[in-house]
């Protein structure tokens, strides 16, 4: 069995020891991707207070931002975001942020007849301030 590891500086750096993806046969299997910026590493939508600590963030921004991190890791693999299969959604608020964070799943796949397998989970917390990540699994397409 072959296994190829990805790394891009397309996506955020990850946050510990581990790739982007790693690809096994035909399918692809992203490490848990959340919405800093590449390169900077900034969190869109993230408002800290005086002492730092974070005051408020914009799940629509971090969504989003989330997606198109997603997208460069697919595109560094080889893969389209019509390859996913699978995702796994985490959010840190699920009262707050769910409605919206469907809104733009919605958008991003208008066609339930070709959207991924999706699972939604409520978290209490993210290894950085974050409020969302997804987990996500691709198939390739054979040349």
């Amino acid at each position: 069995m072959s296994l190829d590891t990805i790394r891009t500086e397309r996506a955020p750096a990850p946050v510990g020891a581990y790739p982007h993806a790693r690809r096994v046969g035909d399918l692809l299997f992203l490490s848990g991707v959340g919405p800093r910026l590449p390169g900077s590493g900034q969190i869109p939508g993230n408002l800290t207070g005086p002492d730092g600590t974070l005051a408020a963030y914009d799940i629509d921004a971090q969504t989003r931002q989330v997606f198109a991190n997603v997208r460069a890791v697919l595109e560094a693999s080889g893969a389209r975001w019509e390859d996913l299969v699978d995702v796994t959604v985490f959010l840190t608020d699920m009262a707050r942020d769910f409605s919206v964070y469907n809104r733009i799943w919605a958008e991003h796949f208008p066609d339930v007849d070709t959207a991924p397998c999706r699972t939604t989970l409520g978290i209490t917390a993210l290894p950085t301030p974050i409020a969302i990540e997804l987990k996500c699994v691709a198939a390739l397409r054979r040349a």
